[in-house]
């Protein structure tokens, strides 16, 4: 069954067996709400590393039972980081997220060559699903927050964690719409000359289970109308399930347009390492903590 809302992806993954999340350096009372939730939601069982003492200290704060949650002592953050990352290598956990620590040492432990996350050749990309209140349908998009200027070879595994994360909500054939400023292939803009390539690549089975059409603009992709007064042809223009983004200005921007100004709400990963990383801020709403644990729930 396709999944259109996050609450149906929050449904979904609860008819799930629960998947066990460690948290890296669980500290603080945002991430302790959302590893609660998560767990009171029956998404997942919650494993937190961090300062026992801290942790235990910031659960009475907020009245939550700390015997919910499996503790971990590290007396540092790099050491959660590294101990949270070991469990998962180990098949203690199947997902990982991030705490109190810095982006900078979640990513450098995912990113060790020995002792890390991410197996040779494989590229770390952001996914995010919005849901966005004057679209019908959930948006799968990338990336908007990890790779700054992707190559083809990097537009080429986006594109692959697109379809799969669409595939993942139910969606048996994702429409892939590949961006650019313009519907014309220039040239001299690389966004539109990668796109006509990652089409043509699908034309020819090269991408398989999906359809991709491209360079698309963004209105060209997801309206209907505007696709038709263009006399944009073919199944994807109008109708595009999944967003490939030429770079992470254009997607980053999207991102907070729809969440700031639009009402969207999000649920996002980091895809390309050995189980599904979720990267929370500090600034991200509950439910959009919660609605990243069930996505990353939902991949692993």
């Amino acid at each position: 069954m396709r999944i259109n809302t996050l609450d149906e992806l929050l449904l979904a993954v609860k008819d799930r067996p629960r998947k066990r999340l460690v948290v890296a350096w669980a500290n603080d009372a945002h991430t302790l709400e959302a590893a609660n939730a998560a767990v009171e939601a029956g998404l997942v069982e919650a494993i937190l590393v961090g300062d026992e003492a801290l942790i235990e200290k910031v659960c009475q704060d907020l009245g939550l039972p700390k015997e919910r949650f499996r503790v971990v002592h590290t007396a540092t953050d790099s050491e959660a980081a590294t101990r949270a990352v070991a469990m998962v290598r180990s098949g203690e956990a199947d997902l990982l997220m991030k705490g109190l620590l810095s982006t900078d040492k979640y990513m450098r432990a995912i990113l060790n060559k020995e002792q890390g996350l991410l197996d040779p050749g494989a590229i770390l990309s952001h996914v995010t699903v919005m849901e966005h209140p004057g679209h019908a349908k959930l948006i799968i998009a990338g990336d908007v927050a990890v790779i700054p200027e992707p190559e083809f070879k990097e537009k080429l595994a986006i594109l692959n964690y697109l379809v799969k994360t669409a595939k993942a909500l139910g969606v048996e054939t994702p429409k892939v719409a590949v961006l650019a400023a313009s519907e014309q292939v220039l040239p001299k803009m690389s966004s539109s000359s990668d796109a006509a390539m990652l089409s043509k690549m699908a034309d020819r089975g090269q991408i398989k289970g999906a359809l991709v059409d491209g360079p698309l603009a963004l209105d060209g992709a997801l309206d209907a109308e505007s696709a038709q007064i263009k006399g944009l042809g073919g199944p994807v223009a109008g109708d595009a399930d999944c967003l490939l983004f030429p770079n992470i200005e254009a997607g980053n921007v999207f991102y907070k347009a729809g969440t700031k100004l639009g009402g969207a709400e999000i649920a996002a990963v980091v895809a390309g390492a050995r189980v599904p990383c979720v990267l929370s801020s500090r600034g991200d709403s509950a439910k959009t903590k919660l609605s990243s644990i069930a996505l990353a729930a939902l991949l692993a």
